[in-house]
Parts: C-alpha cells; sequence; structure tokens
C-alpha cells in the first residue's frame, strides 16, 4: 500500500516550471509532544504544490490542524486552529537537516508535514495572557477533581497527613 502523501514526481523531474498540487485532509496520528501532553488532532488539511527548480523540487503551500493542551496555569484544556507555512526542498542528493531527498521519483511529505506541524505547536499553552491560574473554588480541599466522582477513594499514603495540625503558638 502507498502512503497516500508519497508523491509521484516523475512527471515534474527535468521540466523546470512544472507544478502539481497536493490539497486535501489527510489522517497523521500520533503527533504529540510527550513531555507536555500538547498535541495534534490526527485530521490535518494540506494544500501544497510541488514545482520543479534547477536544484529539485520546491514544496510550498500550508498545513492546517488542530491542537490540544492544558493550560500551563488554569490546567483547563484548549486548543487553537493553526494555519502552518511550509517551504521545503527535495533533492535527488538531500543534505541533511537542510533539504529533503527525492526516493524512487517520490517525494513522501508526511515527515515534512508532521515536522512543520510539531515546530508549531506551543511548548507551554496558555490560555489567555491575563490567566492566574487555578481557581481555589474549582478545587475541593480534599484533593479530589472536579471530574472524580465523590465516591472515588482517597489514597491511603496521604492519610497520615490528615491529622497533621500546626500550632501557631511557639511550644514551651
Amino acid at each position: 500500500m502507498i502512503a497516500p502523501l508519497r508523491i509521484p514526481v516523475a512527471e515534474l523531474i527535468g521540466r523546470p516550471g512544472a507544478v502539481r498540487r497536493v490539497s486535501g485532509a489527510f489522517e497523521l496520528p500520533g503527533l504529540v509532544l510527550e513531555r507536555t501532553g500538547t498535541g495534534i488532532d490526527p485530521a490535518v488539511v494540506v494544500g501544497l504544490e510541488i514545482v520543479t527548480i534547477v536544484a529539485g523540487l520546491s514544496v510550498t503551500g500550508s498545513v492546517r490542524a488542530r491542537w490540544h493542551g492544558d493550560c500551563r496555569r488554569c490546567l483547563l484544556l484548549m486548543g487553537e486552529v493553526i494555519d502552518v507555512p511550509v517551504s521545503e526542498v527535495f533533492e535527488d542528493d538531500a543534505t541533511e537537516a537542510e533539504t529533503w531527498p527525492i526516493a524512487a521519483e517520490h517525494v513522501d511529505l508526511e515527515p515534512v508535514i508532521r515536522e512543520a506541524l510539531l515546530l508549531a505547536l506551543p511548548l507551554s499553552p496558555l490560555c489567555r495572557p491575563e490567566c492566574a491560574g487555578p481557581d481555589p473554588d474549582r478545587f475541593p480541599t480534599d484533593g479530589a477533581r472536579e471530574d472524580e466522582t465523590a465516591s472515588s477513594a482517597r489514597d491511603p499514603r496521604w492519610a497520615a497527613l490528615e491529622d497533621l495540625r500546626f500550632d501557631e503558638s511557639p511550644s514551651e
């Protein structure tokens, strides 16, 4: 099975100025920054143009997807649509970290798109600049999260801390 973003370019090679458009919605699962939990929904909209240039092929356009993650201050789930510009060069003899390879008269756009989207993700999302952090009334003092039911069990390792009291007067 050929990957949907592996594009045949044999008809473009050797014809400077020849153009091929790649557009549509594609599924790219697994786009997530593990450390932050920020990720991209699998549905990615692609609008790219492949143009023959002297050195190989130029790929320009944009990719659009919705990202999601937790606000770094208040921890609310948030997300936005990002539209990322793409401008890359494919060559027969690709230079590592500078250009991409043309392999067997095909270009594989999937790694280009994955890289562009992951690099556009915020490393520490913020829902709004004036976000003050968590609302104390939203988080019960017993440590239970808002989405947990009242019947959820408490962690027994913290039981000793429930009886801990601090005297405000110095002991004599």
